[in-house]
C-alpha cells in the first residue's frame, strides 16, 4: 500500500492531512509524518490518527510521495541520505523561496519535484496554491498533486518564473486583506460605531463581497458600479480612494513583495 509521507508536521502539513482525511481521499494508515526535535509530529499523529514515523526509513518505507513541510531554513541541514531514500518518489515542497533547482540538489533521484506556494487560508481548506513542476507530470502524479493540493482549497499551475508574482498576490494577499479589514474597522470606530460593531461589520462585509465575486460572472468593477449611485455615499468614498492613489499603492505593495520574494529565492 502506497502512502504519503510528511517531513515536517506544522500548520500546512496538518491542513493537508485534515483535508485529505475529510475528503476521504486517504485513510489514516496511508499517511505518515516525521518531525524534528519538537512535538508537532506527535501531536499531529495523536490528533488525526495517522502514523508517526520513528525514522526516515519508516517514514519512506512505503511512501509514493514525500511532502516536504519543514521550515525553509532546515533544507540545507536535511539528512543527506534523503537523496537515495527519495529515489523514484514524487517530492512536493511547501517551502517558501526554495526553487526547483535548489530542491533538485537535495533530491536528485526523485521521479519529479513539485514546488508550491500555498497561503494561510489553506489551513481551513479555503486557500489557493500556486505550483510548478520540474518535469511535466504524468497522469498518475497529476492526480496525486491534485489530491494533495485540493486539501488546501484551489490550485493553479504556473511557470516557475511566475511564482514570485503569485507569492506577492495570493501568498501575501491575506495579510493585505487583514490590514484592510483592520483599517475599515478603525474607520468605523472613528465614525461612531463601537469596536465590536465595527469589527463585525468590516469582517462580514469583506466575506459577503468575496462570496458575491465568486458566485458572479461580473468583474469586480461591474459589481462596484452596482453599489455606486451617482453622487451617492459610495461615490463619495470611492473618490477619496481614487485621490489617495489606492490602486497605485496596492500595485506598489505587490511589486515590493515580489522583489522581496525574488531576493529570498536566490540560491545561497
Amino acid at each position: 500500500m502506497s502512502t504519503i509521507a510528511f517531513l515536517g508536521a506544522g500548520r500546512m502539513a496538518g491542513a493537508i492531512v485534515d483535508g485529505l482525511l475529510a475528503a476521504g481521499s486517504y485513510r489514516t494508515d496511508q499517511l505518515i509524518c516525521l518531525g524534528g526535535t519538537g512535538k508537532s509530529a506527535q501531536e499531529l499523529a495523536q490528533r488525526t490518527g495517522i502514523a508517526l514515523a520513528e525514522s526516515l526509513d519508516s517514514l519512506l518505507a512505503t511512501a509514493d510521495a514525500l511532502v516536504l513541510a519543514c521550515k525553509p531554513q532546515q533544507l540545507a541541514s536535511l539528512d543527506t541520505s534523503l537523496a537515495e531514500r527519495t529515489k523514484d518518489r514524487l517530492v512536493l515542497s511547501v517551502l517558501a523561496g526554495k526553487r526547483l533547482n535548489r530542491l533538485q540538489k537535495v533530491f536528485p533521484l526523485a521521479r519529479n519535484l513539485v514546488r508550491t506556494m500555498p497561503n494561510t487560508p489553506g489551513q481551513i481548506g479555503a486557500g489557493v496554491t500556486g505550483w510548478c513542476s520540474l518535469l511535466p507530470l504524468g497522469p498518475k502524479d497529476l492526480t496525486l498533486v491534485g489530491e494533495i493540493l485540493s486539501a488546501l482549497g484551489k490550485d493553479v499551475q504556473v511557470a516557475e518564473n511566475q511564482l514570485d508574482a503569485l507569492t506577492a498576490v495570493s501568498g501575501s494577499g491575506p495579510a493585505y486583506v487583514f490590514e484592510f479589514a483592520a483599517a475599515l474597522r478603525d474607520a468605523g470606530v472613528a465614525a461612531g460605531l463601537s469596536p465590536a460593531e465595527a469589527h463585525m461589520l468590516s469582517v462580514e462585509t469583506i466575506l459577503g463581497a468575496a462570496k458575491l465575486m465568486v458566485r458572479s460572472a461580473q468583474s469586480p468593477e461591474e459589481l462596484r458600479n452596482q453599489v455606486t449611485s451617482p453622487n451617492g455615499t459610495t461615490f463619495a468614498g470611492l473618490k477619496v480612494l481614487e485621490a489617495g492613489g489606492f490602486r497605485a499603492l496596492l500595485r506598489d505593495t505587490v511589486a515590493a513583495a515580489k522583489r522581496r520574494s525574488e531576493e529570498l529565492s536566490q540560491d545561497t
